[in-house]
């Protein structure tokens, strides 16, 4: 049975800077593209020096610069790229703090996105649960992540191979990009769990031991995880979706459409998440139907041998007496005829209770 691994929340002092996760060993690296419509330039393993010439170069100012890092555990490294683009010292305590649910904070030139991540393992029913910070600021996207993972190959090619309209967009495009990047991974999260969910129907119908209802309650707790999850993006990209150009101003108008389908995709998904939870429903209902009318099956067939043995108790505690003056105790076949009575004593109310479809 499928079982997310997602971690307690840790409480961390505000401007406390603790990377709060479990990927302590993995290696840190950065990666950076800087691209426009008319080329791309891609850097693996950069340092944030060359990430500061970059930045600072006045013939690329216009130019998209996507800064991606792999690993948290090196809180000064992710202290310095707070300092490098400016942020205050909450958002980068956020960015490590990955206990946190989801999040989005509009600033007045920074927009900070925090979603949790899930993707079901290779050849395993763990789902790893991840959390993944995006900053958008001026023309360049941070985007942070706990462990190297493969969320954003596809975007990558489609940057490097001058696929669709990435090249010709602002940051804000490809913010767009890798949040449904991430949202995919719910969607092939949950149709796993729409198998999960019709095997527990049937088990719920046909096996009655305890196990079934443990696996249901564990997957209605996963999907409202997963619930907890999406709300919160749902509301945040409701806010983005609603056009705020005056408001905003890292945004361009002509990319708040991308974003309302991000919100339609989260209320999808909030829609299968209820559904599956109203079938977990269902199959707890169905598994409490099934045990008591077992039971009230065993206390049928209990009870219909109880009225079958009564007349028979009676018939045997009547001649079990001890009185000398009894006219059968004399009898020479008196013993066959009582066995032949309580014989067709039994015969007559079985076939009454057939009659009257008692069993």
């Amino acid at each position: 049975m499928r079982r997310i691994k997602y971690k307690e929340v840790r409480r961390v002092q505000p401007n406390y800077f603790e990377y709060t996760g479990i990927y302590t060993t993995e290696p840190v690296e950065m990666q950076l593209f800087v691209y426009d419509d008319s080329g791309y330039e891609e850097y693996k393993n950069v340092k944030l020096d060359r990430v500061k010439k970059e930045l600072e170069d006045p013939l690329q100012a216009n130019d998209v610069k996507w800064l991606n890092v792999h690993g948290l555990h090196d809180v000064d490294l992710i202290k310095n790229v707070g300092d490098l683009l400016g942020l205050d010292n909450f958002i980068v305590s956020d960015v490590l703090n990955v206990s946190r649910r989801t999040k989005m904070d509009e600033l007045d030139e920074v927009l900070f996105f925090s979603i949790k991540s899930v993707l079901q393992k290779d050849e395993s029913d763990v789902i790893r649960v991840e959390q993944i910070s995006f900053l958008l600021k001026d023309n360049i996207l941070v985007s942070f992540q706990e462990k190297k993972s493969e969320f954003f190959t596809h975007i990558r090619e489609r940057i490097k191979t001058h696929s669709g309209i990435v090249r010709k967009k602002k940051n804000d495009y490809l913010l767009y990009l890798l949040l449904d990047a991430v949202m995919e991974n719910f969607f092939i999260t949950i149709e796993n769990y729409e198998n999960a969910v019709e095997n527990l129907l049937v088990e719920a119908k046909n096996n009655h031991r305890s196990i079934v209802l443990e696996n249901i309650e564990r997957e209605r707790e996963n999907l409202n995880f997963l619930k907890r999850a999406i709300v919160p993006l749902r509301d945040a990209l409701f806010i983005l979706k609603s056009g705020r150009e005056d408001e905003l101003a890292l945004m361009e108008k002509s990319n708040y459409a991308f974003f309302e389908r991000l919100h339609q995709k989260s209320l999808e998904i909030l829609e299968q998440i209820d559904y599956d939870l109203k079938s977990l429903e269902s199959a707890s209902n169905i598994f409490f139907s099934m045990q008591s009318q077992r039971m009230n099956q065993i206390m049928k067939t209990l009870t219909i041998f109880s009225v079958i043995f009564m007349p028979l108790t009676f018939i045997v505690g009547v001649y079990g007496m001890n009185f000398e003056n009894m006219p059968e105790l004399k009898s020479e076949n008196g013993y066959f005829i009582v066995l032949g009575v309580m014989f067709l004593t039994v015969i007559g109310m079985v076939y009454y209770f057939r009659r009257k479809h008692w069993f």
